[in-house]
């Protein structure tokens, strides 16, 4: 029975395809060898011929033929040799087959867990090259099973992928059988065992959207220059074309926005701004910060931030929903942006910085007011406490004191 299990096992290695021979020839071969050393000693006066077609195997042992052995491995005696065959003489190599059942029962039981283990490392070191030379691709699996934490995807040939939570869309919900659309992120070793990480998170998923959507990404007439995102919420998209009869911009968008809208759903309605690329940082900006009119911008090398003046009626439109759009811009450019409303007419002296109340306001609180685009105490005090408690993330008590301390500098 264990002859046979052996057999059945040499033929699942046999049955993996993308092993080389080559491969295949040594790992059996070693395996053998292994086995055959813990029995004699030493496996170097083995033969192992394996036929890899049929799925067998042959060992023959070779011994010299001596009058008094001293090494039972390696020699025979001419005694022992005449038994068998009387044709020998002293000093000529005597061959004879090793059968399995030779090896006994526990010897056959090593081979057959041996070639196993190396069976189970082939595959694992196959599924991680595979892999890992197809990160940043974007892959299509089946849910099997959603979890807390993550999800558990399967691909086309019943590989399992994970999706963790942090790289899934906040608003992504998966059922078991649903289909997912995700890039490969990365591939770990985790207790020696590959590990397939997906992404729909990632930047590098967005961009492989567009390559499936815009034929003239894929085909390199439009070059996407960055990426950035707020996963579910908004996203920026740099974008320049090397051809100048096309538009970048309506290309990716499509005729009404037929190209964009199937990765807006794809991406759960995440807001896409397409935008066109330039290597001026004062027009990128601009652009960046649209539909807000900017009236003036001020690069500072020393903290390496970039100061944004506009109109108190422009600044909810450059900090966007949760300040998201001013963030992004900022990442776009690879510098923070400080938005600062100009003061109205009439307002003038009567206003005061919000970073002149530090004494009385701890920093973070006017930091989280300054990126709705409340720099100055009448700005806060212009504002509903619930509209700057949603905006600035801030507790309803804090806004209410905030208030009050600015409105007693007016009293």
């Amino acid at each position: 029975m264990e002859g046979l299990n052996l057999v059945s096992t040499f033929a699942e290695f046999k049955e993996l395809k993308n092993i080389d021979r080559p491969t295949m020839m040594s790992v059996l071969e070693d395996i053998f060898r292994t086995q055959l050393a813990r029995m004699y000693g030493s496996a170097d006066n083995f033969d192992i011929i394996i036929n890899i077609d049929k799925g067998d195997f042959e060992i023959w042992r070779n011994r010299t033929v001596v009058e008094t052995v001293e090494d039972p491995n390696t020699q025979i005696s001419k005694e022992d040799v005449d038994k068998i065959d009387s044709s020998y003489e002293i000093g000529e190599e005597f061959v004879e087959p090793v059968s399995l059942a030779s090896f006994g029962r526990r010897g056959i039981l090593n081979l057959r867990q041996n070639l196993q283990a190396r069976i189970a490392d082939i595959e694992k070191a196959n599924l991680y090259n595979k892999y890992k030379e197809k990160v940043g691709e974007i892959i299509v699996g089946e849910v099997y099973q959603p979890w807390k934490k993550e999800t558990l995807v399967m691909d086309e040939e019943g590989k399992e992928l994970l999706l963790p939570k942090s790289e899934q869309i906040p608003s992504d919900f998966f059922h078991k059988g649903d289909t997912v659309r995700a890039v490969i992120s990365r591939v770990e070793m985790k207790n020696n065992s590959p590990v397939i990480i997906l992404s729909r998170t990632s930047p590098v998923f967005l961009e492989r959207l567009f390559e499936q959507e815009v034929p003239e990404i894929f085909d390199g007439l439009i070059t996407i220059k960055k990426i950035v995102r707020i996963p579910g919420e908004r996203a920026k998209v740099a974008v320049e074309s090397y051809d100048e009869r096309i538009d970048p911009v309506g290309a990716c968008v499509g005729v009404k926005g037929s190209r964009i809208h199937g990765i807006v759903r794809e991406l759960r309605n995440e807001n896409i701004d397409i935008i066109n690329w330039t290597n001026n940082t004062q027009l990128l900006i601009q652009r960046a910060l649209s539909p807000a009119k900017i009236s003036s911008i001020k690069i500072s090398e020393e903290d390496n931030k970039i100061y944004v003046s506009l109109k108190s009626s422009e600044v909810s439109l450059a900090i966007g929903k949760g300040g998201s759009n001013i963030k992004l811009a900022g990442m776009l450019v690879g510098k923070e942006i400080e938005v600062f409303r100009e003061l109205e007419e009439g307002e003038g002296e009567e206003d005061v910085l919000l970073s002149e109340f530090s004494d009385e306001i701890d920093q973070w609180i006017i930091d989280a007011l300054k990126a709705i685009g409340c720099d100055t105490a009448k700005s806060v005090l212009a504002l509903p406490v619930a509209d700057i408690v949603k905006r600035a993330d801030l507790e309803e008590e804090t806004v209410v004191e905030v208030q009050r301390i600015l409105r007693a500098e007016f009293e």
